[in-house]
């Protein structure tokens, strides 16, 4: 009987580098996400302007990404990841030098657009790796993601003590920083084509549109528990902003634990097609769960299933679509994905919102699963084509 361990292969050299360019663009982003409501009160804004002043980053991402995307299919990644960071230092100065509310949208839509680059460093990993290995890759680039909203709301609140303006003005110089450190350290990993026949990607084409619509109906509702779980966690358990915040913290710290050391010996073994229709069961039967949750250890084992099963799901899907898409239009195909992220991220709170008010306190959950069956379906009926 064999015994041996297998050996893991070395992740490629510039994996850490894109690693930290991404996970200190998420500390930013952390830093003002929990604080932005707050500070847009202080100039007159009302809860549906509040909801319109996060839409909007996420708008702005949705009509950016495959613009970005395919601009770094074009002149290389490196130069788009940096010109980002320096779009996010930007929009964060003025969110903090805001004296009107018009000037936060401002501020907002262009951290948004800058936000784009997202499927700009998935396809710098994408480049990088080998096919076998980007499933490994994605997932640990999910991590950088959770510690970023780990770290993020710490040091904006520790930055708030200095006052309101302070912690944006932290995020600005932390993406100035992050920009300059990319300019030096950042490899390009692009290799430019003059021209790949269209006919040698044609059967790959096919099965794009179908990860996009898995996207979106996996994001929307996932969206919609962001957004209420607070009001349902108030309503049904008691809980309060700070108990709430630590749910969020524990559920950061196992997603980032699922995506950065499972997903890579889970795809070995499983390939990602699996673990991408494992992972959707797991997520809309955890939303069934949490919709009826009335006791606590219900609560947990939904909140599990949710998270461990997101956290398998979202890099298997990532990694579906970048072997799908061409080498030549990886970074535009990865783009128009989170592009539809994006989307399912505005429409996905107000709706839930909408169905908590009008329907019931589990409404947004019971739902969602509804929701994500139809994800569920269409990766289980489609015959698509895809590497392990």
């Amino acid at each position: 009987m064999n015994t041996e361990t297998p050996v893991r292969e070395p992740l490629p050299r510039g994996f850490w580098v894109i690693w930290s360019t991404v996970a200190l663009d998420m500390v930013g982003f952390g830093i003002v996400a929990p604080i932005l409501g707050r500070y847009a009160d202080r100039y007159g804004a009302n809860g549906f302007q509040v909801g319109l002043l996060f839409a909007s980053f996420s708008l702005a991402q949705m009509l950016f990404s495959p613009i970005l995307g395919r601009w770094s299919d074009r002149v290389g990644r490196k130069p788009v990841i940096v010109i980002s960071l320096i779009g996010t230092a930007i929009g964060s100065f003025i969110t903090g030098a805001a004296g009107a509310l018009w000037v936060l949208f401002l501020g907002r839509l262009i951290d948004g657009a800058s936000g784009a680059s997202v499927s700009v460093a998935q396809s710098a990993i994408a480049d990088l790796g080998a096919p076998k290995q980007r499933a490994r890759m994605l997932g640990m680039l999910g991590m950088a993601f959770g510690v970023g909203f780990v770290v993020g709301p710490a040091l904006g609140g520790l930055a708030a003590l200095g006052g309101p303006h302070v912690p944006f003005y932290v995020a600005g110089v932390l993406a100035s920083i992050n920009a300059v450190a990319a300019i030096i350290r950042l490899p390009e990993t692009k290799t430019i084509h003059e021209h790949v026949p269209v006919e040698t990607h044609e059967r790959k084409h096919r099965n794009l549109s179908a990860w996009v619509a898995i996207g979106f109906f996996s994001t929307l509702p996932f969206a919609g528990f962001e957004a209420t779980f607070s009001l349902f966690g108030g309503s049904r358990f008691n809980l309060t902003e700070a108990s709430t915040a630590a749910v969020f913290l524990v559920v950061g710290l196992l997603m980032s634990a699922v995506q950065g050391g499972l997903i890579g010996p889970l795809t070995q073994r499983f390939g990602s097609m699996a673990l991408l229709r494992v992972g959707q069961v797991c997520v809309a039967v955890g939303m069934l769960f949490l919709g009826s949750a009335v006791e606590w250890p219900l609560l947990f084992v939904a909140l599990a299933l949710m998270v461990i099963g997101a956290g398998i799901a979202s890099p298997s899907l990532t990694t579906l679509v970048a072997n799908s898409a061409p080498e030549n239009k990886r970074g535009e195909v990865l783009g128009f994905q989170q592009s539809s992220n994006a989307l399912a991220r505005v429409i996905g709170p107000p709706l839930a919102g909408l169905a908590f008010d009008h329907i019931g306190v589990g409404a947004p959950f019971t739902l969602g699963a509804g929701v994500y069956l139809i994800a569920i379906v269409v990766a289980s009926r489609r015959s698509l084509r895809y590497s392990k």
